[in-house]
């Protein structure tokens, strides 16, 4: 079959990719120990995900010489992530040209694998990155690496035996597996799951559904909807059901002005991303808080692609007091009065409230957190969603709230969103997620490393290669020793 231009060009690619690796030498040669446990090989590192922070931060391992790793994912493969699932937004928010989990190789770079398939003129006339695509290049970013993943896998349980891991997994592969290393890359859910409103408790799951939900848009047909919220979610959803041929779609917004500026990407810089983590406490707190009260505004194009309707409206002001369900649906009591709707969206986020999260049972209660003590009053009032997210070390890991009460979680790393207060914006977001996959990764070889000092020390005394062979010189010490005696 003859060979497609886009095919040929893809080719070269990996082709340059490839002479590349070997220039810098990557993957560095495997250089951990093997570990057993009651005679069967142990892990080095597992990777829970393998959405974009979970392949980036297994590619970096690999890369790092780390390779007796893998990662899981309950979804089918090509569909890890919210890329193609519940994010419903048609474009990425992000610039097109960022670097993302590209680790600093250049022919890995989205741009790279656009480029090489359909030219620089179509490079230059992209606006932003189609959401389809994105998935499509993080496959080919997977499967070009070779990478480890093993996907309709989900983790049920995690136990510690003596200083490892256990993980109790269920699926494609079913058992116990141990680990030296855990890595929590569970994407924008966290540690958590759905921030469900209060009002929301109670009301029969038929009329409703969170935004990240499997929705039946089809189901919405001529129906009266509600979406909760102003933020890129919001908008996405609510233009969805519209597009599916909803009959209204009101977005019921509790601000009495639309979020206009994001606030972070107008400072963003490697300042942000390597200096953020690195602040004092009340500064991090600050710069999240008020990011947070500032909120995020939903881009434009999502914004547009609601208002194009003339059947959406938009209800500032608008705050949600009840929710209560009869035999005509809905009815929903606001702060403007009260409205019925057939089907309501709750756009309302996901939260850190681990406690909740049957595979975290052992470990919950032993994880601290920021209102641990990390959250004085001088920062301000607490806040919902940033006082419950964990107080992490230096490479995310888990710290303890009792010191000796659970020492595995110094090997279990959170690689998620919820370690944005502790870390900056380097485990959830395309723009640092690089960084972030450095320095949980440079964190993980030093760990390991240290636990197998003994062994690398006594490989160190063992290793006896010469380089010199003894015929690249003559001993002159006899011709001295003769001429000093005269």
């Amino acid at each position: 079959m003859k060979q497609t231009t886009q095919s040929a060009g893809l080719f070269a690619l990996e082709a340059r990719l490839a002479r590349d690796l070997e220039y810098l030498e990557l993957p560095s040669k495997p250089w951990v120990p093997p570990h057993w446990h009651e005679g069967n090989p142990v892990r080095d590192v597992i990777v829970i995900g393998a959405g974009m922070c979970g392949l980036a931060a297994t590619a970096k391992l690999v890369l790092s010489g780390i390779t007796n790793v893998v990662a899981y994912d309950a979804a089918p493969a090509g569909l890890e992530g919210p890329w193609v699932t519940f994010a419903r937004m048609q474009t990425l928010r992000s610039p097109k040209a960022l670097h993302g989990p590209a680790l600093g190789l250049p022919q890995l770079t989205f741009r790279a694998w656009f480029t090489a398939q359909w030219g620089d003129e179509a490079w230059q006339s992209l606006d932003k990155i189609p959401k389809d695509q994105w998935m499509d290049y993080l496959v080919w970013y997977r499967n070009v690496l070779n990478l480890p993943v093993r996907n309709g896998v989900r983790m049920t349980g995690i136990a510690q035996v003596g200083d490892m891991i256990a993980i109790d997994i269920e699926g494609a592969e079913t058992g116990r597996i141990m680990t030296r290393r855990l890595v929590l890359a569970t994407g924008r859910s966290g540690l958590g799951g759905f921030a469900v409103p209060d009002f929301l408790e109670g009301v029969d799951r038929a009329y409703w559904a969170h935004s990240a939900d499997d929705i039946d848009f089809e189901a919405l047909k001529g129906k009266r909807v509600a979406v909760i919220g102003a933020g890129a979610s919001s908008m996405d959803n609510a233009a969805t059901a519209l597009e599916a041929g909803a009959g209204s779609v009101d977005l019921l917004i509790r601000r009495k002005q639309m979020p206009r500026i994001n606030k972070m990407t107008g400072i963003g810089s490697q300042g942000v991303v390597h200096g953020m983590h690195q602040l004092p406490d009340a500064w991090k707190w600050k710069f999240v808080d008020y990011t947070a009260s500032a909120q995020t505004p939903p881009p434009r194009s999502s914004t547009l692609r609601v208002s194009r309707h003339e059947n959406a409206r938009f209800f500032l002001d608008c705050g949600i007091v009840a929710v209560s369900q009869d035999a005509d649906g809905l009815l929903v009591e606001t702060t403007q009065g009260k409205i019925r709707y057939d089907f309501l969206i709750a756009a309302t986020g996901f939260s850190n409230d681990f406690d909740g999260r049957l595979e975290f049972a052992a470990l919950a209660p032993h994880i601290r957190k920021w209102s641990d003590g990390r959250h004085t009053p001088e920062m301000g009032p607490p806040r919902k969603g940033m006082s419950e997210a964990p107080d992490l070390g230096p490479a995310f890991e888990f710290r303890e709230r009792v010191p000796g009460s659970c020492p595995i979680l110094a090997r279990i790393h959170c690689f998620n969103d919820a370690a944005m207060l502790t870390h900056g914006k380097v485990s959830g977001d395309i723009p640092a997620v690089s960084a972030g996959a450095e320095r949980l990764v440079r964190g993980i070889a030093a760990s390991l490393f240290a636990d197998d000092v003994e062994i690398h020390f006594a490989n160190l005394v063992a290793y006896d290669t010469p380089e010199l062979q003894g015929d690249e010189w003559v001993d002159s010490t006899p011709l001295l020793q003769k001429e000093t005696a005269l």
